[in-house]
């Protein structure tokens, strides 16, 4: 199967992603069984997050993934399939 420098690039953003959700999937049960509520959880992985964004000197991404992650949440996208850990 031949593919473009486009479908391999869209592979390895997938498989980025993938390997970005098992981390914080695990860092998220660890937190949990340690015994952190998960809003304490949910609130410092946002702040580092966003706090890494802003230190890289990408204001402009930090304010889009605000705008949206805004969206999603206005659109129900994390309510479709909750996932309780």
């Amino acid at each position: 199967m031949f593919m473009t420098a486009a479908d391999i690039d869209a592979k390895l953003e997938e498989e980025k992603r993938s390997s970005s959700a098992a981390s914080h999937s695990a860092a998220w049960a660890e937190g949990l069984w340690a015994g952190i509520e998960p809003e304490i959880i949910a609130e410092e992985a946002l702040e580092t997050a966003l706090e890494e964004l802003v230190r890289m000197g990408c204001e402009d991404k930090f304010l889009d993934l605000l705008d949206q992650m805004r969206s999603r949440v206005i659109a129900g996208d994390f309510a479709a399939e909750r996932v309780c850990h």
